[in-house]
C-alpha cells in the first residue's frame, strides 16, 4: 500500500516501554492541573496504563499567579505519596515562568529541578520576556540547564524559525508536549512540532496532562509522519530514570 495510504498511529501506540515523563500537572489544588486528590488518583491510573513508569511532576510557578515554593509543592507530593497507593514512582520539579522572579531563585540555588540542575521553564504565551537571552544566560551562569517547556506552542515565534535556533545556541534544551503531535493545540503548534522533529531539535517529551481531556487525547492520532521521531524523542526521556 502507498505510504500515504497507510493509518497514522494514535500516540498512546507511540510511547516506548520504561518512559518516563518530565512534565505535568498531578498534584492536587495547587496550579490548574488536578483539584483533588482523587483526581490525582484518576490521572496517575491512566497514565499507568499508557505505559509511564515514573513521572516528574512539574506544578506552575508563576508570580502573582501560583505563588509555588519547593516547600508548597514538596508537601502536595508527600500527602499523594502518603495516601495514595502509587502505581509507579513520582518525582516533583516544577514548571517555572521565565521572569526576573526565577533568575533571584536560581542565584539562590532555590529551584526545583527535574534532575541535578537541569530546570523546566516556560515562556508567556503573549510575548518573550524583553530580557529573553540575558535571563537564560544568568540561569547558566547560575549552574543551571535550562530545559525548554512546549516550544511549539510560543506563536510569536512561529513566524520566524530562526529564532529556534538561536535559543538552541543559547543552550536551551527543548522539550516537546506529547498532545501537539495529535493536533490538541491546534495546526499552527502541531505544524511547528513537525518542524521541529524533523530538524532533530527535540530533547526530552512531556504529556503536560492536566485532566481528564488530556488522557483521551493520547488516543487521538498524530497528525504528521513523524511517528518514529516521537517515539526516539521520548526514548531520550531514560535520562531522567
Amino acid at each position: 500500500m502507498l505510504s500515504f495510504l497507510k493509518s497514522k498511529p494514535k500516540l498512546s501506540d507511540l510511547i516506548p516501554s520504561g518512559y518516563v515523563d518530565i512534565h505535568s500537572h498531578i498534584l492536587p489544588g495547587i496550579d490548574d492541573g488536578a483539584k483533588t486528590l482523587e483526581d490525582t488518583e484518576f490521572l496517575l491510573e491512566e497514565m499507568k496504563q499508557l505505559g509511564f513508569t515514573k513521572v516528574i511532576t512539574t506544578p506552575h510557578t508563576m508570580s502573582t499567579v501560583w505563588e509555588n515554593t519547593p516547600e508548597t509543592i514538596q508537601n502536595a507530593s508527600i500527602k499523594v505519596k502518603s495516601e495514595l497507593s502509587l502505581p509507579f514512582e513520582i518525582q516533583a520539579a516544577s514548571e517555572y515562568l521565565l521572569d526576573e522572579s526565577v533568575i533571584t531563585k536560581a542565584k539562590n540555588k532555590e529551584l526545583l529541578t527535574l534532575k541535578g540542575n537541569f530546570v523546566l521553564v516556560e515562556l508567556s504565551y503573549l510575548n518573550a520576556p524583553i530580557q529573553l537571552y540575558d535571563f537564560l544566560y544568568q540561569l547558566q551562569l547560575s549552574g543551571y540547564h535550562v530545559v525548554l517547556a512546549h516550544p511549539e506552542r510560543y506563536s510569536y515565534i512561529h513566524s520566524n524559525k530562526k529564532e529556534y535556533q538561536k535559543l538552541k545556541k543559547a543552550g536551551c534544551l527543548f522539550q516537546l508536549n506529547l498532545l501537539s503531535t495529535v493536533g490538541y493545540y491546534g495546526k499552527d503548534a502541531a505544524d511547528i512540532a513537525n518542524y521541529l522533529l524533523k530538524k532533530e531539535m527535540y530533547d526530552f517529551t512531556g504529556s503536560d496532562i492536566h485532566h481528564r481531556n488530556h488522557i483521551r487525547a493520547f488516543q487521538s492520532k498524530i497528525v504528521g509522519s513523524n511517528g518514529d521521531k516521537i517515539t526516539e524523542v521520548m526514548k531520550k526521556n531514560s535520562f531522567f530514570k
